[in-house]
């Protein structure tokens, strides 16, 4: 069981301001290597050089998808078409969505996993999430990204894209992600995968 003290969480709107917090919410990394060896923590493959300060490096799957149609509706099933990226590289275009997918499985069974992207991806114009940041405890797959660019860019298949952040939690958790029979994105993949909205009932 993992209970831990959290206080003064404040989780910001904007991608780039999630850190209004009480004091030691995030992990460090040697508390990150720690509970690696506890096991609370999975990340496959692991290479203790993306260990950062308080982050861990995540790199760029080979499989990119975009939507079939141009028009989304959040009420169907939107398809995608897959395909891998040229060790060349590929160019992404504005105005258009990516689905990307992290190299590393991970698995996070006592903390929050949050994804933010890398300052140097930033500075390329590249967003590597829309609104998924935000794993929950229990969540035990790769991740998929919602790529877009302000300008073309050129990527490439294992380039650093992001890094996972680590936070406690408050309380015992009553149903782990990776045990509710709602959850739409519990089967491992190594590609991305497209929204599951039309699952919802509304």
């Amino acid at each position: 069981m993992c209970v831990f003290s959290l206080s003064n969480l404040q989780i910001a709107k904007s991608s780039n301001q999630i850190f209004n917090l009480g004091p030691t919410m995030i992990l460090s990394d040697k508390r990150i290597l720690e509970e690696i060896e506890k096991g609370h923590i999975i990340i496959e493959p692991f290479q203790r050089e993306c260990l950062g300060t308080n982050s861990y490096d995540v790199h760029l799957g080979k499989y990119l998808a975009t939507y079939r149609n141009r028009v989304l509706d959040a009420k169907v099933h939107n398809e995608i078409d897959g395909f891998e990226i040229p060790k060349d590289g590929f160019v992404l275009q504005p105005n258009t969505l990516y689905l990307g997918v992290t190299v590393e499985y991970t698995e996070t069974h006592c903390h929050v996993p949050f994804l933010e992207g890398k300052s140097s991806t930033g500075r390329l114009g590249i967003d590597i999430h829309a609104t998924a940041g935000k794993g929950d405890v229990g969540f035990c797959n790769t991740w998929t990204l919602e790529i877009s660019c302000a300008q073309p860019v050129r990527i490439y298949p294992g380039m650093p894209i992001g890094q996972l952040i680590y936070f406690v939690v408050e309380g015992e958790i009553e149903t782990l992600y990776n045990t509710k029979s709602n959850a739409k994105y519990n089967n491992p993949t190594t590609r991305p995968v497209e929204s599951m909205m039309w699952k919802n009932k509304w």
